[in-house]
């Protein structure tokens, strides 16, 4: 009898630490399953928002290029020099400031210039000649803008691939 108490007894014991694992493996599975969703989430709401801000950005365009070459003239660069002309690509580019998460947007521009008297480049010839360029529009908050800045010499890729320490592409 008295080994037969012992049996159901460990039995018992068996039973409880089965029981305690179960819950135990539940939770973590729980746990589990709970970060993958949340995962997911946050994925979905970013795409939702990249694609917000794309949209955005796809509708104000024409404003956006009026405003950058208008801020641009102003920036007085190239010294010496009055933009006269500024002909966008269609082609956008999308990047990411590594640092702050801010979006940007990277389109090809082809600029002619005109020396402005007395500046000092009247009497060079290239002054003349078309710019390849970049201009940069950057997202913040719920609005696009500019600062009317370009990146001379490097179209949107070059740019983003130069400046990969800050930028990253975002498709």
């Amino acid at each position: 009898m008295l080994d037969g108490g012992q049996h159901v007894g460990r039995q018992g014991d068996m039973a409880v630490e089965f029981s305690t694992l179960f819950w135990i493996i539940l939770s973590i599975v729980c746990a589990i399953v709970a970060i993958v969703l949340s995962l997911r989430a946050a994925s979905t709401l970013r795409e939702n928002a990249l694609t917000k801000a794309r949209n955005l950005f796809y509708l104000r365009r024409e404003w956006l290029e009026a405003e950058f070459v208008k801020l641009a003239g102003l920036r007085g660069i190239p010294r010496g020099l009055r933009w006269v002309d500024c002909e966008f690509e269609n082609d956008v580019q999308f990047a990411r400031d590594r640092n702050s998460g801010q979006l940007r947007a990277l389109v090809a521009t082809t600029i002619r210039f005109e020396a402005i008297e007395g500046g000092g480049m009247e009497d060079v010839e290239a002054v003349g000649n078309l710019r390849a360029a970049t201009a940069i529009f950057f997202f913040e908050g719920k609005k696009w803008s500019t600062s009317g800045r370009a990146h001379f010499n490097l179209n949107p890729v070059e740019a983003i691939q130069h400046y990969r320490h800050e930028l990253e592409t975002v498709d």
